[in-house]
C-alpha cells in the first residue's frame, strides 16, 4: 500500500522538530548527566569531609583529656602524701565538674591501692591488675574502650547499655623522682558519642536537608575492625570492608559498597592520626549514607533539567512549524504554476512574488526545460518513424546471420558425422554431449544411448576410472592441460565389454561460458597386432642369433688367445676383425632383446635403496681396461654430499645405464682425453634428487641431432660416427630405464668441447619407504 504523499512543508517541520528533539534531549542528558556527576562528586566529597571532621574532633578531645591527666600527675599538692587529703580530693572532683564526661579521676601507690579518688569512690580498692594501672607504669598511657568492669555498679545507669570507656594514666613520682603511683582517668565513651552526633548536626544543618531526610550515619572502627561506636545493629560486630581496610591503610577518600545488611551505601572514610602529644589510638572513621538518599539532590536535578530539555524542544518544534511553512510557500506556487503548464494552461512556469533566488533559479531552469523538451519530443517523434524502417533490416541481417550459423553447425555436424574417427564430446564434468556414427560402430552404443552417460562409466575400464578421476580434478584445480592436443594410447570397453585399445586426441573447444572436450579416437587393434608380431620376430631372431653368435665369439676368442698356436699376422688380423665384428652383433642383440623386453614390459627391476657412489665407482671398473686402451682418463669427483645421494633402484640396470654413458663418453673422446664422472644430492624447484653427470672432451653433438638422440636406432650422420660404430639403441635404453626409475636424463653439449648427460633419481634416505616403481604407471583418459 502506497503512502500519501506529503508537501515539502511536513518534510521541513519533522526535520526541523526531530533535530530540535534530538539535539534537545541529547543536551539535556549530557547536562544532566554532567551535573549529576559533578553533584555525587559533591557529596562523595562532603562524607569524606565529615570523616575527617570527626576524626580531627576526636584526636583533639583526647589530645585535650592527655593534657589534663599529664598535668594532674605533675601537680604537687595532688600527689603530695602529706597534703590534706580533702583538698587533694577537691582537686580531683573540680577538675570532674569541669569536664563531665569524665566517669572517674584516681590517685593509686605502686602497689596499686586507690589513694583517693572523685567522690571517693574505689578510695582502698586495689587496681594493680587493671590494664590502665599496668600500662601507666609500662609507659603507655592511653587504653582503648573497654566496659567497666569495678566501676559498673558504683556509677549511675540510664539504660540497658553498658558502661564503656577510655582511660587515660601517667605514673607520678616523690621527691627524689623515683615513681610513687599512678594517676588515672575514665572517660565516658558517651563522649565520642557527642562527638559523632555534633558532626552529624552539623552536616544536616549545612546541607539544609530536614531532620530525617538524609539519613548519613557515623561509625568509630577500632584497629581490629570491631565497631566501637555506630548503629545498634552493627556496634560491636566486626567488619571486613574495603572502605575499612582503605581507612586502617591511613588513606582518606569515599566509595560505594555493599554493607552486610545487602543495601548499598556511598562511604566516606578517613582514620584518627593522634594530636600533639596525643599519639592516637588508630580508630578509623567511617559515614555512610545509603545511595538512594545520597544521590536524591543527583536525580532532582536530572528531572528539573529533562523536563526543562523537553519544554524547550516543544518551544522550538512549534518555531520549526512555523519556519517550515514560511520557507515551503514558494515552493508550492512553483508547484501549482508547473501543474498549470503540465495540463496545459500554460506555457511559462512563474516562480511566484515571494520566491527566493533558488527559486527563481529552478523556474528558469523548468522554463528551459519545457522549451527543450517541446523540441526534443518533435526530434523523437521523427526518430520513432525511421526506428521501425531500422528495425526491419536489423531483423532481416539477424535472420540471415541465423541461417549462415545452422548451415555451419549442418556443416561441422556432417563432417564429424562421416568423420572415420570416432568423435565424443564431453563437457567439463565428464558427461557426453555429442556422439557420432563412428562412435557407434566402435563402441556399439546408439547416440540416444550414450548421450548423457558419464564416460567413466560407460568406455574407461574399472582399473582405470582412478587415474582417469585424479586427471579431472587436477584439471578444474590447477587448469592442467597436460593431455590436450597430443596423441595418447589408452584402452577403453566396448558395449560387448571387451577391452579395445585406441589413439586418443583430446581438446578443449567452445567458448568461454560453454567449454567442452573434443575426443577423437582411433581404433589401433589392428596396428598393435602387428606390433606384437614384429615384437615377436624380433625377439624370436635375437633369441636364435645369439646362441650361434655367443659360440662364434668364444671361437674367435680362443684362436685370438694363441689356444691354436701362433698364427700369421695376415690372419690374426682377420681373427681381430671378425672377433670385434662378433662382439658388435652381440652387442646389437642384446640391446634389441632389452627394447623389446621393456616395449612388452618384461624386464624385471630390483627396487632397493642403494648409494650411488659405490654403483658409480662399480661402472668405473668395468669400463677402465676399455678407456685404458682408447687413452682416455675416467676421473670421480664428489663433494661431502655425495654420501647422501641414495635413490630406490635396480643395482643392475643403473650399472647398465651408467656403463652405456662411460663406453659412449670413452668412444667419442680423442686419445690423452678425460671423462669426468660427479655424484651430487642437491634440492631443486621440484624437490630433493641424487645426480650423476658424465661429461666428456669429445666433438660434441651436432645440433641437427638433438631432437633425435634419444630415438632407437638414433645415430648422428657425421663421418666420425660412423667410423666409432654402435647400434644406435643404448641412449634409448638408458632413457627407458631411467624413467622406468621415476627419473630423467638430459645432455648438455659444446661444439668441439664436449658433452655432458645428467641422471636425476629421486633422493630417498638410507632406509626410506619409497612409492611402488614395480608396475608401469597405469594410463589415464
Amino acid at each position: 500500500m502506497r503512502l500519501p504523499e506529503r508537501s515539502i512543508a511536513t518534510y521541513l517541520t519533522l526535520a526541523f522538530s526531530g533535530l530540535t528533539v534530538v539535539l534537545t534531549v541529547a543536551l539535556a542528558e549530557a547536562i544532566g548527566a554532567a551535573a549529576g556527576d559533578e553533584l555525587k562528586a559533591g557529596i562523595s566529597q562532603g562524607l569524606t569531609e565529615l570523616a575527617l571532621q570527626t576524626a580531627d574532633k576526636l584526636d583533639r578531645g583526647m589530645a585535650e583529656r592527655y593534657r589534663e591527666v599529664q598535668l594532674m600527675s605533675r601537680n604537687q599538692v595532688l600527689i603530695t602524701e602529706h597534703g590534706p587529703l580533702d583538698k587533694r580530693r577537691a582537686i580531683l572532683n573540680d577538675r570532674q565538674a569541669t569536664y563531665h564526661w569524665y566517669a572517674w579521676i584516681g590517685l593509686a601507690g605502686l602497689d596499686g591501692k586507690v589513694l583517693l579518688s572523685t567522690q571517693g569512690m574505689l578510695e582502698g580498692a586495689d587496681v594493680s591488675q587493671r590494664p590502665w594501672f599496668r600500662n601507666a607504669l609500662a609507659g603507655i598511657y592511653v587504653g582503648d574502650v573497654h566496659e567497666a568492669v569495678l566501676l559498673a555498679k558504683l556509677l549511675p545507669s540510664a539504660g540497658n547499655e553498658p558502661k564503656r570507656f577510655v582511660d587515660i594514666a601517667f605514673p607520678f613520682v616523690d621527691a627524689d623522682g623515683k615513681p610513687a603511683g599512678v594517676v588515672g582517668a575514665h572517660l565516658s565513651w558517651q563522649w565520642a558519642k557527642e562527638v559523632q552526633q555534633s558532626v552529624m548536626q552539623f552536616s544536616q544543618t549545612a546541607s539544609g536537608a530536614a531532620p530525617g531526610q538524609r539519613n548519613k550515619e557515623a561509625l568509630i572502627v577500632g584497629m581490629d575492625g570491631t565497631v566501637l561506636l555506630g548503629p545498634a545493629g552493627l556496634q560491636g560486630s566486626k567488619l571486613a570492608l574495603a572502605s575499612v581496610t582503605a581507612a586502617q591503610a591511613g588513606r582518606t577518600g569515599h566509595m560505594e559498597e555493599r554493607w552486610p545488611d545487602g543495601k548499598h551505601y556511598l562511604v566516606g572514610y578517613s582514620k584518627t592520626r593522634g594530636y600533639n602529644a596525643y599519639p592516637g589510638l588508630g580508630w578509623s572513621i567511617v559515614v555512610r549514607e545509603s545511595l538512594e538518599d545520597a544521590y536524591v539532590p543527583v536525580h532532582a536535578i536530572q528531572r528539573r533539567v529533562l523536563w526543562t530539555g523537553a519544554a524547550l524542544a516543544a518551544l522550538f518544534s512549534v518555531a520549526g512549524l512555523l519556519l517550515a511553512r514560511l520557507l515551503a510557500r514558494p515552493m508550492g506556487e512553483l508547484a501549482a504554476s508547473a501543474g498549470r503548464v503540465q495540463r496545459g494552461e500554460a506555457l511559462v512556469v512563474e516562480a511566484g512574488r515571494r520566491g527566493y533566488a533558488e527559486v527563481t533559479q529552478l523556474a528558469g531552469a523548468l522554463n528551459a526545460l519545457v522549451g527543450n523538451l517541446l523540441g526534443k519530443t518533435e526530434e523523437l517523434n521523427e526518430l520513432n518513424r525511421s526506428l521501425e524502417q531500422r528495425v526491419g533490416e536489423r531483423t532481416q541481417e539477424l535472420l540471415r546471420a541465423l541461417a549462415r550459423v545452422r548451415a555451419e553447425e549442418r556443416r561441422v555436424q556432417t563432417i564429424i558425422d562421416s568423420a572415420q574417427d570416432a568423435f565424443i564430446g564431453l563437457d567439463l564434468q565428464g558427461r557426453i554431449t555429442d556422439w557420432n556414427r563412428a562412435a557407434e560402430h566402435l563402441f556399439g552404443w546408439k547416440r540416444d544411448e550414450a548421450v548423457g552417460q558419464p564416460v567413466d562409466t560407460l568406455l574407461i575400464p574399472a582399473r582405470f576410472r582412478e587415474q582417469y578421476a585424479k586427471a579431472m580434478r587436477s584439471f578444474h584445480e590447477r587448469g592442467d592441460a597436460d593431455l590436450l592436443n597430443r596423441r595418447l594410447e589408452r584402452i577403453v570397453v566396448n558395449r560387448a565389454g571387451d577391452e579395445v585399445p585406441v589413439e586418443v586426441t583430446i581438446g578443449l573447444a567452445g567458448s568461454q561460458d560453454q567449454y567442452f572436450f573434443s575426443v577423437f579416437l582411433r581404433d589401433i587393434s589392428e596396428r598393435k597386432k602387428v606390433e606384437q608380431m614384429k615384437n615377436e620376430f624380433i625377439s624370436t631372431v635375437s633369441h636364435e642369433l645369439r646362441t650361434p653368435m655367443t659360440s662364434i665369439r668364444a671361437s674367435l676368442s680362443m684362436l685370438a688367445s694363441g689356444m691354436a698356436g701362433d698364427l700369421p699376422d695376415d690372419t690374426r688380423q682377420l681373427i681381430d676383425i671378425a672377433y670385434a665384428s662378433c662382439e658388435r652383433m652381440v652387442r646389437l642383440v642384446n640391446d634389441v632383446l632389452d627394447i623389446e623386453k621393456m616395449e612388452s614390459g618384461k624386464m624385471d627391476f630390483d627396487f632397493a635403496p642403494r648409494a650411488l657412489l659405490p654403483l658409480v665407482q662399480e661402472a668405473i671398473d668395468g669400463v677402465q681396461g676399455s678407456a685404458a686402451q682408447a687413452h682416455v682418463t675416467l676421473v670421480l669427483e664428489h663433494g661431502a654430499d655425495a654420501g647422501l645421494a641414495w635413490a630406490l633402484a635396480d643395482h643392475d640396470r643403473i650399472i647398465q645405464v651408467l656403463v652405456n654413458l662411460l663406453s659412449n663418453a670413452v668412444k667419442f673422446s680423442p686419445p690423452g682425453g678425460q671423462v669426468t664422472v660427479w655424484v651430487e644430492r642437491c634440492h631443486e624447484a621440484d624437490g630433493d634428487w641424487s645426480v650423476i653427470r658424465v661429461a666428456d672432451q669429445g666433438p660434441g653433438i651436432p645440433e641437427a641431432f638433438h631432437a633425435r638422440i634419444f630415438e632407437k636406432f638414433a645415430q648422428a650422420d657425421s663421418t666420425d660416427t660412423r667410423q666409432k660404430g654402435g647400434t644406435g639403441l643404448g641412449l634409448s635404453i638408458c632413457k627407458a630405464i631411467v624413467e622406468r626409475h621415476g627419473g630423467d636424463i638430459s645432455f648438455t653439449t659444446q661444439a668441439g668441447h664436449g658433452t655432458q648427460f645428467s641422471v636425476r633419481l629421486k633422493a630417498v634416505g638410507s632406509a626410506a619407504a619409497a612409492p611402488d616403481l614395480a608396475q608401469d604407471p597405469v594410463p589415464e583418459l
